[in-house]
């Protein structure tokens, strides 16, 4: 199955963006599912995580301003980003696993290392 996100752009501190992620053949099979984000010179930080049973876990620096949810068909994964902050700069992934499950940002991350399905990332900007 193919992973795909879409939705990345530039925009002003204190913008909004929504990502996109189709989750292609994983949407009813998935136990792992989240956004991960690298930036240039910085560590790859998980940053939203959607658990199994429909809660979530964020990463400390965008909570508040970044929701992360699933359509009623669950074939795509969103990412909500509000008042967008120069440091959210980055290229976003998308990863969705069907071995693992993960229930926290740091799972994500130790998932995606394990070979979970990723997709190509893309890329948001923020000016100050």
């Amino acid at each position: 199955g193919q992973v795909a996100e879409s939705g990345g752009g530039s925009v002003q501190t204190g913008g909004s963006l929504k990502l996109s992620c189709s989750l292609g053949e994983y949407p009813t099979k998935a136990t792992c599912m989240g956004w991960f984000r690298q930036a240039p010179g910085k560590e790859r930080e998980g940053v939203a995580i959607l658990r199994t049973d429909g809660s979530s876990d964020y990463a400390d620096s965008v909570k508040g301003r970044f929701t992360i949810s699933q359509d009623s068909a669950k074939a795509t994964l969103s990412l909500q980003m509000n008042s967008l902050e120069p440091e959210d700069t980055g290229m976003y992934y998308c990863a969705a696993d069907h071995v693992f499950e993960c229930t926290s940002v740091i799972g994500l991350l130790f998932v995606v290392d394990q070979g979970a399905p990723r997709g190509q990332g893309t890329q948001v900007s923020v000016s100050s």
